[in-house]
């Protein structure tokens, strides 16, 4: 069961050592992890706060084959990138699903004469303008013939205003024409990408990871690293250091000791919204379009709420990242174009959220058209005692070719190790995606094979919720050596011995790790301050916390929800805590005993 909690920075520390060390634990991090332990690479990969809570955490939720890169030219990563989309629908089938998208378009042949201005030059010009159904149509069909995979991905189709205001006749009247096709939808990016981890670990024991360690410094004896919740040190050797810290690899990077200046990242934010007329209005398909001024936006229906997105701003990344107040209104302003009978105000944002897109260093050029493809950047590392070894760091990256990233990283890093690639993760099916039961008879079998122990319909709510790998977690709720299993009062859509599961097996350190990753109850605005109480005391005993440590992480969770993500919520009362005092005892002396 312990597969995360017995990656600890202990275990590293007893042996610091390693061929290659990987810092940064966000999708790209980690999917190079899992594609060098699959060869038998001695590999350890670090990460300063939780498992894919910086830039990883902040998506679209899309897997995408990114049909705008086609006016920048990159078509190269266009073809990468769809191949990538149609490769993932296959091997995680679980998490990544297809994805109907819309296109509202109000002009004809708008941005004919522009197109090749912002082709060659990458920049928008003195004045916006609006992208017209041939430009669209041309996009479409070249995106086509990168996309059907062998035709089993739909082709486009374009419609004029009736039909399009029949099948969805909430949008702007003032539309001439509808573009549709197919990309994917991810719905549990965290949970993908613990997957992605656990098949690195289940590689064996020469593969190792650990959450809250920093890199904190760098000589010729070793890395520096550092547990940033005990505040233990200890140096580390590795032939080869990796710096997959996304958009914070130049401030990585300058605490090594090795200074870069690599990076441009632009800010991108979402608001969830628990609108459902906005919700019926998108007929279940995904909204995406150009705003008046040229960026590229989404309406998004996802886990019973609408996803609005993004912004693209440039930002220091020693400042907080958070979504503001003007891009709320900008985000109100799209869905009122797109929309413009449906009502949303403020009331219906049930959480927020923003992350910083790991971008090369771009100067003046546009951030609409900065490059979303991927290089790496090597320099030796001078070390005693032993020959040079070699710094990469990755620059760029996006989450629909992680995997392609992590192969062809993965081969650079080999060669530098003088060893062969043995496994291709191409078709390898990752995590809770292997076995999957393709077909609606197939999921039914599933369920009804699994219903005798948990009950039909938490089967299939745990199917969904963890792929194939609900077994382990079915297998931990019936054991008869821990108590018996019941719903969480205050969200009975999770039981205690399911939230005991993910504290156990799944390297949670702090609350907010459950409330924001480990599950969607954050995502859906379903946290509330009791349910935070409640799952605090369901996970202090399991993690050994006493009364104090969970006040604190209790307090902790509540301020990152309120600051970071705009969550409403009530101040805890203090006759709650004395409360909790006395059970988190009490569970604890249980425990021991």
């Amino acid at each position: 069961m312990s597969f995360l909690n017995s990656q600890t920075s202990t275990a590293i520390a007893d042996r610091p050592s390693a061929q290659v060390l990987i810092i940064g634990a966000g999708i790209n991090g980690i999917a190079t992890f899992r594609d060098l332990a699959l060869q038998g690479v001695d590999v350890v990969i670090v990460e300063k706060n939780d498992y894919v809570s910086g830039a990883s955490s902040a998506s679209s939720h899309m897997i995408h084959g990114g049909v705008r890169y086609l006016e920048n030219g990159e078509f190269r990563l266009v073809k990468e990138s769809v191949e990538e989309r149609n490769g993932l629908l296959k091997i995680a089938p679980h998490y990544v699903k297809p994805l109907q998208t819309t296109i509202p378009i109000f002009s004809t042949f708008s941005g004919v004469m522009a197109a090749p201005l912002r082709f060659l030059t990458h920049k928008q010009g003195a004045k916006h303008v609006e992208r017209g159904a041939m430009l669209i149509k041309i996009g479409m069909m070249i995106y086509d013939a990168f996309s059907r995979d062998g035709g089993s991905v739909p082709r486009h189709e374009f419609r004029g205003r009736t039909k399009a205001l029949a099948a969805l006749p909430l949008l702007n009247p003032g539309l001439k024409y509808t573009a549709t096709y197919y990309d994917a939808a991810m719905h549990d990016p965290e949970r993908l990408a613990l997957d992605v981890l656990r098949d690195g670990l289940d590689a064996g024991p020469h593969a190792r990871a650990a959450n809250y360690v920093e890199a904190a410094g760098m000589d010729e004896s070793g890395v520096l690293l550092r547990n940033v919740i005990t505040g233990e040190e200890f140096r580390f050797q590795a032939d080869v250091v990796v710096n997959t810290s996304g958009p914070w690899t130049d401030l990585t990077n300058d605490a090594l000791g090795q200074p870069s200046t690599f990076m441009g990242g632009t800010k991108g934010s979402h608001v969830v919204l628990d609108n459902p007329e906005l919700l019926a209005a998108t007929g279940g398909r995904e909204i995406f379009f150009e705003h008046e001024d040229g960026r590229i936006v989404l309406i998004y229906p996802l886990k019973g709420r609408v996803l609005v997105g993004t912004t693209d701003l440039e930002h220091d990344m020693t400042q907080p990242i958070r979504c503001t107040e003007d891009e709320i209104d900008y985000f109100f302003d799209l869905i009122a174009h797109v929309f413009p009978t449906v009502r949303v105000d403020r009331s219906h944002i049930v959480f927020r959220f923003a992350g910083v897109r790991p971008l090369p260093r771009h100067d003046d050029e546009t951030p609409g058209f900065v490059s979303r493809d991927y290089r790496i950047e090597s320099r030796p590392l001078p070390r005693t005692d032993a020959a040079d070894g070699t710094l990469l760091s990755l620059v760029g990256g996006k989450w629909t070719t992680f995997r392609a990233l992590a192969e062809n990283l993965g081969t650079d890093i080999l060669k530098l190790l003088g060893l062969p690639r043995t496994v291709s993760t191409e078709g390898l099916a990752i995590g809770g995606g292997r076995d999957w039961p393709a077909s609606e008879e197939a999921q039914l079998v599933w369920v009804q094979a699994h219903g005798d122990a948990v009950g039909t319909d938490r089967a299939a709510a745990l199917l969904a919720r963890y792929g194939t790998r609900a077994n382990e977690v079915i297998d931990f709720l019936i054991d008869p050596v821990g108590p018996a299993d019941a719903p969480l009062r205050h969200n009975t859509d999770y039981t205690r011995r399911e939230i005991e599961f993910l504290a156990g097996s799944e390297g949670v350190v702090r609350l907010s790790d459950v409330l924001l990753r480990r599950t969607s109850l954050a995502f859906v605005g379903a946290v509330t301050t009791p349910l935070i109480e409640e799952i605090a005391l369901v996970v202090a005993p399991v993690l050994g916390w006493n009364a104090a440590r969970c006040a604190a992480e209790i307090e902790l969770a509540r301020g990152t929800l309120i600051d970071v993500h705009g969550v409403d919520l009530a101040p805890v009362a203090e006759a709650v805590l004395v409360d909790q005092a006395v059970l988190v005892d009490q569970a604890r002396l249980g425990a021991d005993e």
